[in-house]
């Protein structure tokens, strides 16, 4: 049997966190999503796609819920992205990313359409549901990425920093 070494202590990592977001944009899903809701943290689980140059994540919902609400009164979010159903039961090859921005809902038009077609591009089965007039699209501007991989390597990435990917 295979036991894994666990650190205790944290390190600095060096990993390039605009690809290893493509990674897991690719691989991924689903993200949870965190909200301020009245000063309380609130959590959903969302289908999101990035955009090309790294620097934002889409998602869409329903306006009637209380992470639209949260977002339209407080617009920092943060977005857990990870690889954990992938890795079942190996700790040390499991890494999420904690992508912190704001939040922002297009109006329908061209920018809209933009978003929207890499969006569908990437989930293509919630094409009527992103039609509908109660879904609202978010684009969620990033301004800091921290990557943990190897449980406790840790890495940071400061919106300064973004390039194109």
């Amino acid at each position: 049997m295979n036991k894994e070494k666990i650190p205790n202590t944290t390190r600095k990592g060096a990993v390039d966190i605009a690809e290893r977001l493509k990674v897991l944009n690719r691989m991924e899903y689903f993200a949870v999503l965190a909200t301020d809701d009245d000063g309380k943290p609130y959590t959903s689980l969302i289908n999101f796609a990035l955009s090309p140059d790294c620097k934002a994540v889409i998602f869409a919902t329903p306006r009637a819920t209380r992470k639209y609400r949260n977002m339209i009164k407080t617009k920092s979010v943060a977005l857990l992205i990870d690889n954990r159903s992938k890795k079942a039961k190996n700790l040390m090859g499991t890494e999420a990313v904690t992508v912190m921005g704001n939040a922002r809902t297009l109006k329908r038009g061209k920018v809209w359409d933009a978003f929207e077609d890499i969006y569908i591009k990437k989930h293509r089965d919630l094409a009527e549901f992103i039609h509908s007039p109660s879904t609202a699209l978010i684009v969620v501007d990033i301004t800091r990425c921290v990557h943990v991989s190897q449980f406790q390597t840790i890495s940071v990435w400061d919106c300064g920093e973004l390039q194109d990917c």
